[in-house]
């Protein structure tokens, strides 16, 4: 502990609320509770906001991820004095990343602009204009602190390097020069059903059989052409798995979860006046989510310290109750509420026994609780992967680049114009669901290799990558960082614990969990009532605007 700064005392030493870690989940919930009048502690042990959500330089990148991918040396013992009043459990790190390659081919060019790239984390991750994010970014006055522009375009991807423009409206159907005109009437037809159905209208209704059957099912029934249909299930509704091999599909999607997210998706198309799509993302990158959060909470009185770790719980000996924490600095600091970071795990005392109140919840708490894995790229090239065209996502369908692929695999490009990377560069953001490293890294490799060319290792000179790009007709990699991130679920028990980025694109799942870790500690009190806004830093007309 050399390295933790000579902080001063923490005064109060009594909260609330405690929350460790400022994730997405965890900045939000801070938010909703010093809205609430919850006076709250939030505490990272990262120079940095954002923790596994940020958005990172590209020299900090390969450091926060190798030190998330080791358990630490055992924590420091206690002395007997400690434990007079407390029963005190010591907090460890679990490993959350693993396979981590990182891979430098134009070493002198990147270092030259290492602090001018913003790196997600937990990339790719968009908004849609109409989803839950957007609408608790509006709600909760965060637009003060965000810029969006929109997302150019999706395209569909296949092992030969086509990248197949995704129709997202009537005009965009008539205009697509992919699509004969067979194809064109019915996923005209198609569209027009589902807006018949979501208006209400009882001539075009769709059946409550037909709402809860398999979404694949529903548009062979449809008669839509394969083509057609892994448009809609992999681009527009979105789905993960294989929806036609029911033996590797693990979240087969009905028809009312599909219709719902293509209601979404026309819904967020044209929502703001400077985005034409229905896809937007924030300048210098998601990581600025939360500390959109974090800025809401701090207005509202939340206290905030960096570069603290936390080393300990302190539990009531009698009652097995948890009353605080341990600081690194030594300091106690104690609140009726504690949220946890997913980094963090409560170590069963060596030696002795916990109050029995703790016995059979601790093991628990303490397990890992992973549910899978997600393989994550990021690359970074001085080329776009389509010439005339910057910000753009492009999803690969199961079985589109080798036939085992059983998940979809999904692409972000991102250019300067964002603040991501300096002038004439572009970042890569790909990820896909697996089930160990090996597989992983297939998934990933299969889009590199299919989009880029990937210089020698021992290439060593700036020359010799940019002439590459030139006769190879592919953009050539500069730098990469292959990794697989454990997707964990979060706990809700004695100690509330948040989830790991999980693998959508958007953030729905994750406010939802915000919502619902809010609602168990304070069960009586609203999520971020609707009040006036009486931000002091209020600097804008509180409109979300994708474009400034």
């Amino acid at each position: 502990m050399d390295d933790i700064p000579p902080y001063p005392p923490i005064d109060p030493t009594t909260f609330d609320l405690i929350v460790i870690g400022t994730g997405l989940p965890e900045s939000i919930i801070a938010a909703a509770a010093s809205t609430a009048s919850k006076s709250v502690l939030h505490l990272d042990p990262n120079p940095f906001y954002g923790s596994h959500f940020s958005s990172l330089p590209l020299a900090d990148l390969p450091s926060f991820l190798s030190t998330h991918s080791t358990s630490p040396s055992s924590p420091r013992p206690h002395s007997s004095e400690d434990s007079n009043e407390f029963s005190v459990l010591d907090l460890s790190t679990r490993p959350l990343y693993s396979s981590i390659d990182i891979s430098c081919f134009s070493p002198d060019l990147l270092d030259q602009n290492s602090r001018k790239f913003n790196l997600d984390v937990a990339g790719p991750r968009v908004f849609f204009c109409a989803d839950k994010s957007i609408e608790l970014i509006l709600n909760t006055g965060a637009n003060q602190y965000m810029e969006f522009k929109s997302i150019d375009a999706t395209f569909v991807g296949d092992n030969k390097g086509n990248l197949l423009n995704v129709p997202d409206s009537r005009a965009a159907i008539f205009k697509d020069k992919s699509m004969g005109l067979k194809e064109k009437n019915q996923l005209m037809r198609f569209f027009k059903l589902v807006q018949g159905h979501l208006a209400g209208e009882l001539d075009v209704k769709i059946s409550d059989e037909d709402l809860q059957s398999p979404f694949v099912d529903f548009l062979n029934k449809m008669g839509l052409p394969p083509k057609i249909k892994s448009f809609i299930l992999y681009a527009i509704a979105m789905a993960d798995y294989d929806q036609e091999d029911t033996g590797v599909c693990r979240d087969l999607l009905k028809t009312k979860d599909g219709i719902d997210q293509l209601a979404l998706y026309n819904a967020s198309i044209g929502r703001f006046q400077n985005a034409s799509g229905a896809l937007l993302y924030p300048i210098y990158g998601q990581g600025e989510l939360s500390q959109a959060f974090c800025r809401r909470a701090a207005v509202k009185g939340c206290i905030y310290v960096l570069r603290m770790p936390v080393t300990a719980l302190l539990v009531d000996k009698d009652s097995g109750c948890y009353k605080g924490v341990r600081l690194a600095s030594g300091q106690d600091i104690f609140s009726q509420k504690l949220i946890l970071d997913p980094t963090f795990k409560v170590t069963l005392p060596s030696g002795s026994s916990p109050p029995p109140p703790l016995q059979a919840k601790l093991p628990f708490f303490s397990q890992k609780d992973d549910r899978g894995k997600i393989a994550r790229g990021i690359c970074i090239t001085a080329t776009s992967l389509k010439p005339d065209m910057s910000n753009f996502l492009v999803v690969y369908p199961p079985r589109s680049l080798f036939p085992e692929q059983a998940t979809s695999i999904r692409l972000l490009q991102i250019a300067s114009n964002l603040a991501v990377c300096p002038p004439g560069m572009f970042v890569l953001y790909i990820s896909a669901l697996c089930d160990g490293d090996d597989q992983g890294k297939k998934l990933i490799h299969a889009v590199m290799n299919t989009l880029l060319t990937v210089p020698p290792i021992n290439s060593e000179s700036n020359a010799a990558v940019q002439s590459e790009t030139t006769e190879s007709g592919k953009p050539t990699l500069l730098w990469s960082a292959l990794y697989n991130q454990d997707l964990t679920l979060g706990q809700v028990d004695f100690i509330c614990s948040t989830p790991m980025p999980d693998g959508k694109l958007n953030n729905d799942y994750l406010i939802d969990v915000a919502v619902k870790l809010f609602k168990k500690i304070y069960p009586e009190d609203e999520f971020f009532p609707q009040t006036s806004s009486e931000n002091p830093e209020d600097d804008g007309d509180g409109d979300v605007s994708p474009e400034t």
